[in-house]
C-alpha cells in the first residue's frame, strides 16, 4: 500500500511558516513574576504549516511541489534555507514586500511547551500575488497526481483564489484534498476530500449540537455536504479516531492506543497520507485507516515532525492483516 506512494507528485498550496524552538531547562520561577525561567540550551528552526505537509509527502516517498507567498524579511531567508536543506524545490515560492513570513516560536522547558510567540500577517493576498500564485499552480497542474489545499487562515488561500485553484484542478482531472480553517470554511466547493476536525466543523456551520454524539455529527456532515457538494468528508476526532463518509455510508474508526507526547502537526500528516491514498485510488475505508494510523504515530513525537515511514510500514502491515 505504502510502496505505491512512491513517485506520486503532489501540488500543495497554502500557508507556510517557520516553526522555531527555544529549548532548555526550567527549574525555578522568576523573582520578577510567577513565570518559569528557562535556561536556553539550543535553538531549532523547522518547516511548518503547508511546508510540514511537504515534508510528510517526501517522507512517504512521493514528490511535493509547494506554492505559497512569504515575505522579503530575514525570516523568509531562514524559510528558504530550510527548504533547500530539506531538498524541497523553491520554484513555487513567491516573495512579497507586503507580507511577513509567518514564524511561530515555541519555548520548551523540560520537554514541555511553556509559551508560543507568533509573528505573522493574516490579510489576504493582493490581486497581483493571487495572479502570480495561480499562474505558477496552473503551469504545474498537468504533471501532478493530487492537489492539497492547506489552509492556516494566514491569507494565502482566500475567497478569490480558492474557486480558481479548484476549477483548474478539476479541469485537469486531479483529485483535491482540503485541510480547512474557519475563515474560508465554506469556500471549498466540489472538492474530492474535505478534512475538518470537530471544532472546525462546529464553527464552520455554526452548529449548536454536541458533535461528540455520532448522530449529531452525521447530521452536521450531511448539512455541510449540501453546501459544499464534496465527494468525501473525513472528520478527525482527536482521541476518538476519525469518521469518514461518502455521504451515503458513515464509518467511525477508533484511534489506536498511543503515548501522546505532542499533537502538533498531526493534521498535516493525516492530510498527506489521505491525499496519497486518493492518488492511488484506495477505498475510503483504507484511506481513513492509514491516515488515522499515521496521525497517531506522529503524536508520539515532540514538536512538529513528519511521519516515520518505517514505523508506518510496520504498523500498517498489522492493519492490513486485520482488514484481510
Amino acid at each position: 500500500m505504502i510502496e505505491a506512494f512512491k513517485n506520486k507528485k503532489v501540488l500543495i498550496v497554502g500557508d507556510v511558516m517557520v516553526d522555531a524552538y527555544i529549548i532548555g531547562k526550567a527549574d525555578r520561577l522568576s523573582p520578577e513574576a510567577p513565570v518559569p525561567v528557562v535556561n536556553i540550551e539550543r535553538h531549532e528552526n523547522r518547516l511548518g504549516g503547508a511546508a510540514n505537509v511537504a515534508l510528510n509527502i517526501i517522507a512517504l516517498g512521493a514528490k511535493p511541489v509547494l506554492f505559497s507567498v512569504i515575505g522579503t524579511d530575514k525570516e523568509g531567508d531562514v524559510y528558504l534555507d530550510l527548504m533547500k536543506q530539506n531538498q524541497l524545490s523553491t520554484t513555487g515560492i513567491i516573495r512579497s514586500k507586503s507580507r511577513k513570513t509567518t514564524t511561530k516560536t515555541r519555548v520548551l522547558g523540560n520537554h514541555h511547551q511553556l509559551l508560543r510567540l507568533d509573528s505573522e500577517v493574516t490579510h489576504d493576498l493582493s490581486d497581483k500575488e493571487n495572479k502570480d500564485l495561480i499562474a505558477a499552480f496552473k503551469k504545474n497542474i498537468d504533471k501532478c497526481d493530487v492537489v492539497i489545499l492547506e489552509d492556516y487562515n494566514k491569507g494565502i488561500l482566500n475567497e478569490t483564489n480558492i474557486p480558481e485553484l479548484i476549477a483548474i484542478a478539476k479541469k485537469a482531472g486531479k483529485p483535491v484534498a482540503v485541510d480547512p480553517k474557519k475563515k474560508n470554511f465554506l469556500s471549498y466547493k466540489g472538492v474530492t476530500l474535505f478534512k475538518p476536525n470537530l471544532k472546525e466543523i462546529k464553527e464552520g456551520i455554526n452548529s449548536d449540537k454536541n458533535l461528540k454524539l455520532k448522530d449529531h455529527l452525521v447530521e452536521a456532515v450531511i448539512e455541510l455536504h449540501t453546501i459544499l457538494g464534496n465527494d468525501y468528508t473525513m472528520v478527525t476526532l482527536s482521541e476518538d479516531g476519525v469518521m469518514i463518509t461518502d455521504h451515503d455510508n458513515f464509518e467511525f474508526i477508533p484511534a489506536h492506543f498511543r503515548n501522546i507526547s505532542d499533537v502538533s502537526g498531526a493534521g498535516d500528516t493525516v492530510i498527506s497520507v489521505a491525499s496519497l491514498c486518493l492518488a492511488c485510488g484506495y477505498s475510503m475505508t483504507l484511506l481513513a485507516e492509514l491516515s488515522n494510523l499515521a496521525g497517531g504515530l506522529v503524536c508520539e513525537e515532540t514538536g512538529v515532525v513528519p511521519i516515520n515511514i518505517e514505523k508506518l510500514k510496520k504498523e500498517s502491515a498489522y492493519l492490513q492483516s486485520e482488514l484481510n
